[in-house]
């Protein structure tokens, strides 16, 4: 499935393991105090309460107060090629990362926020199509805390939130930004650690998003984590290189449904995400353009199946939406539910045809 330019709008996404390190860093001067501010505010009315405004002492102190809470449930994972982040998730010793941090792999090194000394930790199971995995400390340490997960349903645009991983190997790193959209659905790219991935609601963030934050946290000031980083933009005009101040998180209560699943039952049980149950290709048209996408292979009693779509039928809409390539059909299964019914128009025998489907699982 080759998926490795997308979302359109803000370029390709790349997924954030790490294999190298780099330092660079600068002091921003202070801002100059602001001496002709002497107007007095009138007082408030008789009995009237009104807050104090925010001050950036407050605003400073409530960013050390979430660091101090949350970064000792971030660790490093380090796998034999790539370096990435977790969060830990209960207290024994489950943590949460991405599956393009895992890879193939089944042993790992964890380096928990304060420590010097690496543990070594096992694969639980991984889950590509969410790009979620859960690896197990062998030994839970004394102390290990875990982190609290917010209402994904919570999270407003304006927000603001801090990053905290393993960028470019540097750990327990902490950057700040503010959510900068919600919703979002975006593809990382195939290759180059990337799954493949289509993701839903992912969380749109302008917190600095580095190769090795994969697998960290995306905190609101409220010490809850919001997302897990996963993706970040590039930009081709940067010659491929990260667009600055555009990267994706995946939501926290997805998080939770795949890695309580993969906690209780030792996989993904019941993955929520909607299927047509088919193996398509991308096809092009004469001028080598997307124009659909082309069906290799029907799951017997699956959703394309039980509605009449057989091989050699080529996609063009599912709903409203143009189904130009095999991501499109990714992005447009991801915003539906299993069960749903959907419409589906496709192409046989130079006709277009449209069925009622009702989508499978994943």
């Amino acid at each position: 499935m080759d998926v490795s330019r997308v979302p359109r709008p803000v370029g390709p996404l790349v997924a954030l393991a790490c294999c190298a390190a780099l330092l660079s860093g600068c002091d921003a001067p202070a801002p100059p105090e602001d001496a002709s501010a002497t107007a007095t505010a009138p007082a408030p009315a008789e009995g009237r309460h009104v807050a104090a405004p925010a001050t950036a002492g407050d605003l400073q102190s409530d960013y050390l107060r979430v660091i101090k809470e949350v970064l000792p449930s971030v660790v490093q994972i380090q796998a034999s090629r790539d370096l990435g982040s977790g969060v830990v998730y209960d207290d024994k010793g489950d943590i949460v990362t991405n599956a393009h941090v895992v890879g193939d792999e089944k042993r790992f090194h964890v380096t928990t926020a304060g420590s010097e000394q690496a543990l070594t930790a096992t694969l639980v199971s991984s889950y590509p199509d969410q790009d979620l995995a859960v690896v197990r400390l062998d030994k839970v340490p004394h102390g290990l805390k875990a982190a609290a997960f917010g209402d994904s349903e919570k999270v407003a645009v304006g927000q603001i939130v801090l990053a905290m991983g393993s960028p470019l190997g540097l750990s327990s790193s902490v950057t700040q930004g503010i959510v900068s959209a919600t919703g979002r659905t975006v593809s990382e790219g195939q290759g180059g650690g990337g799954t493949g991935a289509t993701i839903a609601d992912m969380v749109q963030t302008s917190a600095a998003i580095n190769p090795g934050n994969s697998g960290g946290a995306l905190v609101n000031l409220d010490g809850q984590v919001i997302g897990i980083p996963t993706l970040a933009a590039t930009d081709p005009q940067l010659g491929g290189s990260a667009a600055p101040g555009i990267g994706f998180a995946i939501p926290a209560s997805m998080v939770r449904t795949i890695a309580g699943q993969i906690v209780k039952y030792g996989k993904v049980v019941d993955s929520g995400r909607a299927a047509l149950g088919i193996t398509g290709r991308t096809v092009v048209d004469a001028g080598y353009q997307p124009a659909g996408v082309a069906v290799v292979e029907v799951k017997a009693g699956g959703a394309a199946d039980r509605a009449g779509i057989r091989a050699g039928d080529v996609l063009l809409r599912l709903g409203g939406t143009g189904i130009t390539t095999v991501t499109s059909l990714s992005e447009a299964l991801a915003a539906d539910r299993p069960g749903q019914k959907a419409t589906v128009t496709y192409a046989r025998d130079g006709a277009e045809r449209t069925v009622r489907v009702t989508l499978g699982e994943q």
